[in-house]
């Protein structure tokens, strides 16, 4: 499976533990190609129906719905959880994802 940095991936995230985010769910590619190419783990974020709006969650439209990406859940995950490709992020969307991952870790 060739994976790309914002690419929207089908994850199985179970098990869990705590507050963590679970179930199967869409998830954005984060880490770079060139991890993506050489690793068996890539970084996500995960995504989700329901949230409110916090400064970490960014509002996207995906499979005609409304939903958020949820940066203050990044993690990292071994390639054999994901389930299959979906798609990938819009490029304002994209733009946002950088601006809000620079924000919150690194400014």
């Amino acid at each position: 499976m060739d994976l790309s940095q914002y690419q929207i991936v089908l994850v199985n995230l179970d098990p869990t533990i705590g507050s963590e985010i679970k179930k199967t769910r869409p998830c954005v590619i984060i880490s770079p190609d060139e991890m993506n190419k050489y690793l068996r783990t890539i970084i996500v974020a995960p995504m989700t129906t329901t949230s409110r709006k916090y400064p970490t969650r960014i509002e996207v439209k995906h499979d005609g719905k409304i939903g958020w990406i949820v940066i203050d859940q990044i993690q990292t995950i071994d390639k054999q959880r994901i389930i299959k490709v979906l798609g990938r992020l819009p490029k304002p969307e994209i733009k946002e994802l950088k601006s809000v991952i620079k924000e919150t870790f690194v400014d």
